[in-house]
């Protein structure tokens, strides 16, 4: 737990007039208490008043995780048999004799916990979104958040490793992802950021597809896009690798995304623009005719979760800051033909940026 983010959002809170602040995205909940849990239908929050000590809300399954977790303030929870709207507003009201204004998570709480929650407080207006004081805290990451990032990272290579040594003729995509995730559980790493995307050839072309009983066959691609969470940050990165040698097309194809993915990856500095960038790689592909099959954003936010604030996208005019961690990963996916994507998520510096991942990006193939 870091105190000091806890008093940033009470910053926020004073300039704002808030009285409480409700935090409910449990990444979030991470980001503040160090209590990492997947609640799904049970209520796990963050409270925190302007004026008096916070408090977790939690499961009582999981009370004990979260003082191991290194809360240092009071734990609160509740059985699966009693009411936690009525426990919550106990809690508050023994700290806080008013409320008048509440700050919630717009974008992410439930219209059921909202309508619970006002029953409680039917006079107080739940006027404050904590949605950007919390992506501006998440936006600029620390050099303990940065070295976290580099490790997650690492285990990104390792599951490169793991399914390029997988790749034979007739492997089924599933059973590549399964080595990937079984040799990383082995290894002490239990979580990915997202399922791990194994596609091969004309399946590659679905930036999104999913893993199926399609097998590898000579003279195809194999796109990779994996990442795993790591002591609650998340790594992302993407590969694309020829099992045989590839046609001559499929190597055009490559050679024109490494162009785009490098391009942008060296223009990322303080200053510029992120729609900048997006641009950058965009008109790489657009130059060789291929612009319309490159159907997506440049790239994304990464952190506690693997898609997070800011889109490095045409339109957003953002300015690159030091400290941001974001994906930067064009593709060309011509249907029913072929998917190539190579990304890398990298950390800005003063001058530059640095990759998580370090998995080389030319092309590599598999004999």
């Amino acid at each position: 737990m870091n105190k000091q983010k806890l008093e940033n959002l009470r910053n926020w809170m004073a300039k704002n007039n808030m009285d409480v602040a409700y935090v409910s995205e449990p990444t979030h909940v991470a980001y503040f208490s160090g209590h990492v849990s997947d609640p799904h239908e049970r209520i796990l929050a963050l409270f925190v008043p302007l004026e008096a000590d916070p408090f977790l809300f939690t499961p009582a399954l999981e009370v004990e995780d979260a003082k191991h977790a290194g809360f240092s303030y009071d734990v609160v929870g509740y059985q699966d048999s009693e009411n936690p709207w009525a426990i919550i507003a106990d809690e508050l009201k023994k700290r806080v004799s008013t409320i008048k204004h509440f700050a919630i998570e717009k974008n992410s709480l439930p219209v059921r916990n909202y309508e619970a929650l006002k029953h409680s407080f039917d006079t107080a207006l739940f006027d404050g979104d904590l949605t950007p004081c919390i992506e501006e805290m998440l936006l600029i990451k620390s050099e303990t958040e940065k070295q976290l990032m580099m490790e997650a990272g690492d285990w990104a290579d390792f599951a490169f490793e793991v399914g390029f040594n997988a790749i034979k003729n007739g492997a089924k995509e599933f059973d590549i992802v399964a080595e990937i995730e079984y040799q990383l559980k082995r290894k002490g790493v239990s979580k990915m950021s997202f399922d791990t995307i194994v596609l091969a050839g004309a399946n590659a072309a679905s930036p999104h597809g999913v893993p199926s009983d399609n097998t590898v066959k000579p003279n195809e691609l194999v796109l990779f896009d994996l990442g795993v969470i790591w002591k609650n940050y998340c790594s992302d990165a993407s590969r694309t690798i020829s099992y045989k040698e590839p046609t001559k097309f499929q190597e055009k194809i490559y050679n024109i995304v490494l162009e785009a993915q490098l391009a942008a990856q060296q223009a990322v500095k303080p200053g510029i623009k992120a729609s900048e960038l997006d641009k950058i790689a965009r008109d790489v592909i657009s130059s060789y005719g291929y612009g319309e099959y490159f159907n997506h954003r440049l790239g994304h936010g990464i952190g506690t979760t693997c898609h997070e604030f800011p889109s490095i996208v045409e339109g957003n005019d953002m300015i690159i800051r030091e400290g941001m961690c974001f994906s930067i990963e064009p593709g060309i996916y011509i249907p029913n033909e072929v998917g190539v994507r190579i990304e890398d998520c990298v950390f800005v510096t003063k001058d530059g940026c640095v990759p998580f991942t370090k998995t080389p990006k030319e092309l590599k193939i598999i004999e």
